[in-house]
């Protein structure tokens, strides 16, 4: 008779190929918050999590171009319309025994006075206004932008723009994006991000400021 030994290994020595990802099921909150521990914070993986399950993602390395790019375009437009904000990297946000999710930029502007100063969240800090993914995102890291209750979400990938509202505690997809209802960003942003490949960063987010001046 043989006899299978499960072999457990830390999720740390997982090694990823930059675009693929991994998803565990039947992970539960506590096992949750021990990965992230183990994982740390200095890692290029990111993570999702929602309904017990947990993603594990390794970006491209050409997705930090249309990362930062977009980010940019953000600042800008919040600049011109005289806007105060307060932007976060990939921070992990949580919904405590729920949900957990790491954006690859975001914004607090309706809630930026609250978020000033802080170094570290608090449970009870509301979530980010505004939040931006690139690259393939999973079912489970929209769920868990819904259950953390991200007002506002957009999607960059494939060279497409997808923005997402919450409505009644689900993800609706729009055309306009509440917080930039004068400009077309659906349609905008993937020109940019697509110059920037031609003409770099720099030179597309001058095009996109005299585009918009």
């Amino acid at each position: 008779m043989t006899t299978t030994i499960p072999i457990v290994k830390p999720i740390s020595q997982i090694k990823l190929a930059p675009g693929s990802s991994i998803t565990i099921p039947n992970v539960s909150w506590q096992e949750f918050e021990s990965i992230l521990l183990e994982l740390g914070e200095k890692r290029a993986a990111r993570v999702a999590y929602s309904n017990r399950t947990l993603e594990i993602m390794s970006p491209l390395p050409e997705h930090e171009i249309p990362k930062d790019l977009i980010s940019d375009i953000v600042k800008t437009l919040l600049k011109q319309a005289k806007k105060r904000y307060q932007p976060f990297a990939s921070t992990t946000f949580k919904r405590e025994g729920a949900a957990g999710v790491e954006p690859d930029a975001c914004f607090y502007i309706q809630n930026y006075q609250i978020m000033i100063g802080r170094r570290r969240l608090n449970s009870d800090d509301p979530p980010p206004d505004l939040a931006i993914e690139t690259d393939v995102t999973s079912k489970t890291t929209l769920d868990a932008y819904e259950v953390i209750g991200v007002p506002e979400l957009w999607v960059y990938d494939n060279g497409k723009l997808s923005i997402y509202l919450l409505t009644d505690g689900k993800y609706i997809k729009s055309d306009i994006s509440p917080n930039f209802p004068e400009i077309q960003i659906v349609e905008i942003i993937p020109i940019i991000v697509e110059r920037s490949w031609q003409v770099g960063s720099v030179q597309a987010l001058e095009e996109f400021e005299a585009m918009i001046g």
